[in-house]
């Protein structure tokens, strides 16, 4: 009885889901309709599009009406109470002064002291863990690199630990280690193994390179981790236990997560503010329970312990005093290249002075080991490409095995010293505290939050290198959006082409592979590796279509607006049945007043499939009733400037005036200054509230004195100060059916705001372009600053790693450098009524300074090195095109899913409100937040860009082309597939595995924003995703659930 009653709710609840639907559809159309009259939409010829009486441009109904649906148990994690944490990071930042006092030997510490029989009951124990951090490419490239240093750390650890079966060693990077491996003679890699195997070398971390926390996004951080995950089970049949990461500027909570769901136990991090440390070690708190949060229990836990000195290099490794842990690096021998800055060199070890220098060390042991729980040590040794030389490697075993063997010897000392591995320290920790290995030990805190921004000394702040360099940062995404569906550019748009054009051939028997001239090409072209891409021309004449391929890499269907370059203003675009599409026609300009007759802009409105290929035919055509021109204003300063157009297109010039003007869309009016062309507000259409959104362009400079910014420090003159330039901005308006856009041109930057008047998704952000070119400056930082009236009151956040967000917090306390974070893919401010989102393309460092503000820095160009190895500043900048979608979301004052969960939300609210002594606004600065529905597509989209792939004309005409649709339906609209990638057949390199690792995420939302309705069908999953019938046409054998490190036998 009780299952037929189950059987019939979820039968009535499929029935109210279809009911929901049906009337969504229904509300579309009569939506339409509405409009349509509303706006006196009568076509005086009787075609469309045309421009009604009231100005806006009515477009042909889509025919295709879509529904939204966002089920409330979808909503439910976001607003789910979380766990307690032991420490919050952000409420660890608002305690702490961060005044800096000279802490004597242990400078940014402590004095620490100890009582002699502390370790009578329970001897100390030392696990000396030599290591040598080698980056794939920094000052040298990854090749020479290998060749003149991390070759030799191999060829000499192969035989010193064979000597010796006590010695250990631990590597981290894979990309160097698997080429030393595949290049070695066939006796190397079977000793290599038996020393893995046997416990004496540990690969921690496992991943292909020691990745950065800051700028990465989380597909990256997988993608390489499961590249040197798969590399080792497959040649060494191991898979890593531990994590190692000692050089990232700073670290990532996403990065514990993604090694938890890697099935490691445990992990190590080291660059943290030096004042974090400081009150870490105060409490003992360095080794801790990492915790997502997010995480409403504790099954993202995951045991970290923090390094607490200054580096990770010798003398600040064995205690607190650098003076003399030097002294036991013993690469600083007398006679060496490199020497103790503090003047007091090593010594080797012999028997007259081995038991004073072994009581020298262990009271440095003992002084570190007050500063964690357990009666157990982990003293690094080593550094940056360290055991190069054989010679070293015997100075370090050779004498530490001298002092371990005389401490171990002398009961008295009551200490075991060896060396170790990295889990055989974690594995000590777990026993000294009677828990299995991955478990919380008694009384050992629990953290949540991020180690953003670093800093290492004093106001030396590493929230420079969020931006540094962002062209590469720009280019760095686009590859990371085609990977996921090679390895260098060009083979990866050769993958691509050769992909689409087998797929959408009608009949796959005629397919034919071009070696030279292939059947498709990239739309966007590189003259250099680091030119920006030119579009492809497409060449149009009479004697028939041209084909044009469009690939959608995001997971849901796209209506969107396409943009290709044609040489004829003569453009007709069909779609695959036949069918004429609306299209923009717009001018190229050779200069900021000047038109172009090399090519013409032709934008149209597609729906594309998920994840699918559709084909499009484009015909140079005197019959192009659809095909529409954009109008461009151009408002110059009136000193000497005109303006000059190319036929058909109209062209106005006018003197500019200090009014401000405006641009609309169905969706959206944006006000602009009339002195400056930038943006000044938004309205929503469903909004009666006008917006202020200000855009501003600041300048920061450096300080004068000895310490300046650099590559990877921040460290500004002041404020920043309002950008200017002599001569008044020359500023053009395009309008027309399907986009309208607002250009500026200033001498170092040129911005771009379109909006485009489409339904549903594409047409309700902002698309902001802004061309930047500082080659001209010296030491100058370039920042887009955005003002608005949300009061955020000093609280912001930024998303960690594209993965999750992370509150923030402007603290008066810190230095204004402190106060940038990054912002791998966006950053919101938020109150009450409206947040605002900045969704970026690239990496960049980001502030919120004031309330009501959000600045990002766009580019950073600096006439020397900061002092950190780099050895030089940046002056190799690029002409950068930074990409953003700005998004302004309303918060719903009904939302039929509220209910309990928005009176949580508001106790928690007034809690925070009660704790702060009372606010003019109260402002919700819980440790989660997630962005909305609308917020994560809208971050896909603008990651994500529509491929354009032209066929490339044949004499002997184009076999059939259809759409390739892979997908037997759209993904629920809060799933994202992160990757579908090959996972490496273990016996044979040369063959494709049979297997394929899929990589889901479902992601949190944020349902008290509105959410408007997307353009094409959408609902979330209800937890629930079938994924053995996602795949049209394709037999699936095997559907095994595996961790980040996804391998088969």
């Amino acid at each position: 009885m009780g299952s037929q009653i189950s059987v019939l709710q979820n039968r009535i609840e499929q029935l109210e889901q279809l009911l929901e639907e049906n009337h969504q559809i229904i509300s579309h159309i009569k939506d339409s309709v509405l409009e349509l009259t509303d706006s006196g939409a009568v076509s005086p010829s009787g075609q469309l599009p045309f421009r009604s009486a009231n100005g806006s441009w009515v477009l042909p109904f889509d025919g295709r009406p879509t529904f939204l649906s966002v089920k409330p148990q979808d909503c439910q994690f976001a607003q789910g109470r979380r766990g307690p944490t032991d420490l919050q990071m952000l409420d660890i930042y608002s305690l702490l002064m961060f005044d800096n006092v000279d802490g004597g030997v242990w400078k940014q510490g402590f004095e620490i002291t100890y009582e002699p029989g502390a370790w009578d009951n329970e001897p100390l124990q030392v696990f000396v863990v030599p290591h040598s951090h080698n980056d794939p490419g920094w000052i040298k490239t990854f090749d020479k690199y290998y060749t003149d240093q991390t070759q030799h750390i191999f060829n000499n650890m192969l035989v010193k630990l064979t000597e010796d079966p006590r010695r250990k060693f631990i590597w981290s990077e894979i990309s160097f280690f698997a080429k030393w491996w595949e290049s070695a003679d066939m006796h190397k890699p079977c000793a290599c193994r038996r020393l893995i195997l046997g416990g004496q070398l540990e690969m921690v971390t496992g991943g292909w390179v020691m990745t950065d926390e800051a700028n990465v996004h989380y597909f990256a951080m997988i993608d390489q981790l499961i590249e040197g995950h798969q590399w080792l089970e497959k040649n060494v049949g191991v898979t890593p236990q531990s994590g190692w990461a000692v050089d990232p500027f700073g670290h990532s909570a996403t990065m514990a997560y993604l090694l938890k769901r890697a099935n490691l136990t445990s992990m190590l991090i080291q660059m943290v503010h030096y004042s974090i440390k400081k009150h870490f070690a105060t409490s003992c708190s360095l080794e801790f329970m990492w915790r997502q949060s997010w995480d409403q229990e504790s099954g993202t836990d995951i045991f970290c312990h923090m390094m607490h000195f200054y580096s990770y290099d010798v003398p600040h490794t064995c205690g607190p005093d650098p003076k003399i842990c030097c002294q036991f690096d013993f690469k600083r021998l007398p006679g060496g290249r490199v020497n103790c800055p503090w003047k007091v060199p090593p010594r080797a070890m012999v028997k007259a002075n081995v038991a004073e220098r072994a009581h020298l060390l262990l009271d440095q042991y003992r002084k570190k080991s007050k500063l964690f729980r357990s009666k157990v040590v982990l003293i690094p040794l080593g550094d940056d490409f360290h055991y190069d030389k054989a010679l070293e490697w015997d100075q370090q075993y050779l004498n530490y095995q001298r002092l371990f063997d005389y401490m171990n010897s002398h009961s008295e000392m009551h200490v075991q010293a060896q060396f170790g591995s990295l889990t055989d320290y974690f594995t000590a920790v777990y026993m000294a505290n009677g828990v299995p290995q991955s478990v919380r030990p008694p009384e050992y805190p629990v953290l949540s939050g991020d180690f953003f921004a670093y800093a290492d000394r004093e106001d030396h702040y590493w929230s420079g290198y969020y931006t540094s360099r962002p062209f590469h940062k720009s280019m760095d995404r686009v590859l990371e959006s085609h990977l996921s569906l090679l390895r260098s550019l060009q083979g990866l748009k050769r993958v691509i082409i050769n992909a689409a054009h087998f797929l959408v051939m009608k009949n796959k028997d005629v397919y034919r592979f071009y070696q030279t001239k292939p059947f498709l090409e990239m739309d966007d072209r590189h003259a250099t590796q680091d030119s920006l891409p030119q579009r492809t021309l497409i060449e149009l004449d009479q004697s028939g279509p041209r084909y044009l391929v469009l690939f959608n890499p995001v997971e849901q269907d796209r209506l969107c607006v396409v943009t290709v370059l044609v040489n004829s203003v003569r453009v007709r675009v069909l779609t695959e049945n036949g069918q004429t599409l609306p299209v923009q026609l717009s001018a190229q300009w050779s200069s900021a007043s000047q038109m172009s007759a090399e090519g013409f802009q032709a934008s149209f409105m597609v729906r594309l499939p998920a994840l699918g290929l559709a084909v499009f035919h484009l015909y140079d055509s005197a019959d192009t009733p659809m095909t529409l021109c954009s109008e461009t204003l151009l408002r110059l300063s009136g000193q000497g400037q005109t303006a000059h157009a190319v036929d058909p297109f109209p062209l106005h010039s006018q003197t500019a005036d200090p009014q401000l003007f405006y641009i609309s869309t169905q969706s959206l009016t944006l006000g602009f200054s009339g002195t400056t062309g930038l943006l000044d507000s938004i309205h929503r259409k469903d909004d009666p509230q006008e917006v202020k959104v200000q855009i501003q362009f600041v300048t920061y400079g450096t300080r004068s004195t000895k310490d300046k910014s650099g590559a990877y420090l921040f460290l500004p003159d002041g404020k920043a100060k309002p950008y200017s330039q002599k001569e008044p901005p020359v500023v053009r308006v395009v309008e027309g059916p399907l986009f309208s856009e607002v250009v500026i041109m200033y001498q170092h930057f040129q911005q771009t705001i379109r909006i485009h008047n489409v339904p549903g998704l594409d047409g309700l952000s902002l698309d902001v372009t802004t061309m930047v070119d500082i080659r001209e400056q010296s030491n100058k930082e370039l920042a887009m600053r955005l003002d608005t009236d949300i009061q955020n009151d000093d609280t912001f956040y930024t998303d960690l790693n594209g993965f999750q967000m992370q509150p923030r917090r402007h603290f008066l306390k810190l230095p204004l450098q402190a106060n940038f974070y990054p912002m791998p893919s966006q950053a919101y401010i938020q109150d009450s009524h409206l947040r605002l989102t900045l969704h970026s393309a690239q990496a960049l460092g980001v502030p919120s300074l004031e309330g009501g503000q959000l600045e990002v820095i766009l580019d950073r160009r600096l006439m020397q090195d900061d002092n950190r190895g780099l050895g030089q500043g940046l002056k190799d900048n690029k002409e950068t095109a930074n990409r953003f979608r700005l998004l302004l979301e309303r918060r719903s004052t009904g939302n039929k899913h509220d209910g309990f969960f928005a009176k949580l939300s508001m106790f928690h609210s007034l809690v925070s409100f009660a704790l702060r002594g009372g606010a003019q606004e109260v402002v919700d600065s819980r440790p989660t937040s997630f962005p909305s529905l609308l917020g994560h597509m809208t971050s896909a989209i603008l990651n994500h860009e529509v491929l354009a792939l032209p066929v490339l004309p044949k004499k002997r005409g184009i076999p059939p082309l259809h759409t390739f649709a892979p997908l037997t339906g759209a993904l629920p609209c809060d799933f994202h597939m992160l990757n579908l990638r090959s996972v490496q057949h273990q016996q044979d390199t040369h063959s494709p595995s049979p297997y394929t690792a899929l990589i889901l995420h479902r992601k949190g939302l944020d349902c008290d924003l509105e959410t408007p309705n997307p353009g094409f069908n959408c609902t979330t999953s209800e937890e629930q995703l079938g994924v053995s019938s996602l795949f049209r046409n394709l037999d699936l054998q095997l559907l095994q659930p595996v961790s980040l490190s996804p391998q088969r036998s």
